[in-house]
C-alpha cells in the first residue's frame, strides 16, 4: 500500500504544475504569518523552487507535498522541514488553502500521514510544529492528532501590530 495516501487524501511530491497553485498560496497574505512571510514571491521564484523541489530532504533538510483529495484537487500543502537526521527531529507545517475545504478532515488526515512517514521512513524520533496563539483551528488539529503541548514562547511573533505566543507541540514516535 502506497504510504502516502489515505481514504480522503493522498500526497505526492511538487510537480511544475504546481506553479499557479503555489504561487496563489505563497502570495496570500493571510498566510504570511504562519509562514513567516513578509513579501510576495514571484512567478520565477516559485518556478525556479519548483525546478529544486526533487532534491533529497537529507540535502536540503526540507520536504514539500502536496495535499490532494481524491479526485485529484490539489487542496493544500504540509511541509517536514528542519529536518535533523542526526537528532532524529523534524517540524511539520501544514495548510489548506481554502476555507471551503477546511473542517473535512484533510488536514487531519495529511498531518497523520506525514506524521507516520516520518516515523517509519525517516526515522524520526519526533516531530514538533510551532502554532501562532490564536490559531485555534491548528492548536485543535495537532492536539487531535496526539500531539502534546510543551511549550510556550511569549510574545514571539508580531502581527497585526501586536506580539503573539507561539506554542510548541510535539508528536514522539511510540
Amino acid at each position: 500500500m502506497f504510504s502516502l495516501k489515505g481514504d480522503k487524501v493522498y500526497l505526492r511530491a511538487l510537480e511544475p504544475e504546481d506553479l499557479d497553485f503555489v504561487h496563489t498560496v505563497e502570495n496570500t497574505e493571510d498566510f504570511w504569518e504562519i509562514s513567516a512571510t513578509q513579501t510576495p514571491y514571484s512567478r520565477f521564484m516559485i518556478k525556479q523552487y519548483l525546478e529544486n523541489a526533487h532534491r533529497d530532504i537529507y540535502d536540503i533538510k526540507q520536504l514539500r507535498l502536496v495535499i490532494c483529495d481524491l479526485k485529484n484537487r490539489e487542496v493544500g500543502l504540509i511541509d517536514i522541514f528542519d529536518f535533523e537526521p542526526k537528532d532524529r527531529r523534524a517540524a511539520i507545517g501544514i495548510l489548506i488553502a481554502e476555507a471551503s475545504e477546511r473542517g473535512k478532515g484533510f488536514g487531519a488526515e495529511a498531518l497523520k500521514l506525514v506524521s507516520d512517514y516520518c516515523f517509519k521512513h525517516l526515522a524520526m524520533h519526533q516531530v514538533y510544529a510551532n502554532i501562532t496563539s490564536g490559531n485555534e483551528t491548528s492548536l485543535k488539529l495537532f492536539e487531535n492528532q496526539g500531539f502534546q503541548k510543551v511549550g510556550v514562547k511569549k510574545d514571539w511573533t508580531y502581527s497585526g501590530g501586536q506580539f503573539k505566543d507561539e506554542i510548541l507541540y510535539q508528536l514522539i514516535s511510540k
